[in-house]
């Protein structure tokens, strides 16, 4: 079992350094804008990693992107710019989100035997078109949300933008959001580990159904916040955070209480409990 960890480890980690090499490769050789050569590389790093998960035979394969990505192209994107107190902030946000974010996953990740319940339960329902909803869906819908996240980013890096009083506060909320979300996995898997009772009623669970949500959406509203008050315009930037959060308050998190509604007790735990925010009903 160990060895088969080990080993799927080993392969994922191989699938994400040729990706990498080939979304860096394509996003020096394109001759569009900025924007487009960034969004294309983007998207021809996520095929690599789809052929690799069909080769595989497992759409988890995909799971790393959503934290890896933004980590690969900003600080790709801060070595090849000009260094300012505003673009190393970011970058250290960005950075520590995703590092304790690709943690988490590997922590719970088993093998590559074992896929994500979401993945199989639409594989189940789409049949013969799940070919086309596994590459769309899981992989090419999250790699647009994650490039509309991160583009404000490096906007603040490729135009050598300065730190002011909203890029300090900002960087310090994507902080508590990462100490946030850190906080909600650790409780939930110490839960999962001596699962007494149906649901997690601890800490800050007590009160909200998705704590770990609640930081991931406050995360990148964060980062956006803080690039579009930064450089005092293009609003447009805040984008990405709005799909995220619509992303995650219209499907995540119905399909996650929809199978947690299978549980005896779940409508008297939902009466009792907020969707994201951990206060008191």
């Amino acid at each position: 079992m160990k060895e088969h960890r080990l080993l799927s480890f080993i392969a994922i980690f191989i699938v994400y350094i040729i990706s990498a090499m080939v979304g860096i490769v394509t996003y020096n050789y394109l001759k569009f804008d900025l924007w487009l050569n960034l969004l294309i590389a983007d998207v021809i790093s996520t095929v690599i990693v789809f052929i690799f998960s069909l080769i595989l035979n497992n759409a988890s394969v995909y799971d790393p992107y959503w934290s890896v990505a933004p980590i690969v192209i900003l600080t790709y994107a801060v070595l090849t710019n000009e260094i300012t107190n505003a673009s190393i902030l970011v970058l250290i946000a960005v950075f520590l989100w995703g590092i304790r974010l690709t943690a988490n996953w590997s922590y719970t990740f088993k093998n590559l035997k074992h896929q994500d319940w979401r993945y199989t339960m639409l594989k189940e329902k789409t049949k013969k078109l799940y070919p086309i909803i596994n590459f769309l869906g899981i992989h090419l819908f999250p790699t647009i949300v994650v490039y509309l996240c991160i583009t404000p980013a490096v906007y603040l890096v490729k135009f050598n933008v300065e730190a002011n009083i909203f890029t300090i506060i900002f960087f310090a909320i994507s902080l508590l959001s990462v100490l946030l979300q850190g906080a909600s996995d650790i409780q939930m898997h110490k839960y999962r580990k001596n699962r007494q009772t149906p649901f997690i009623r601890d800490g800050l669970w007590k009160y909200s159904r998705h704590p770990n949500y609640l930081a991931e959406i406050l995360m990148w509203w964060s980062i956006g916040l803080l690039v579009v008050l930064t450089v005092n315009n293009n609003y447009y930037f805040l984008a990405g955070a709005m799909i995220n959060m619509l992303m995650f308050i219209f499907i995540s998190i119905p399909m996650a209480d929809k199978r947690q509604g299978r549980k005896e007790g779940f409508m008297e735990y939902k009466k009792q409990t907020r969707m994201l925010l951990p206060i008191k009903k």
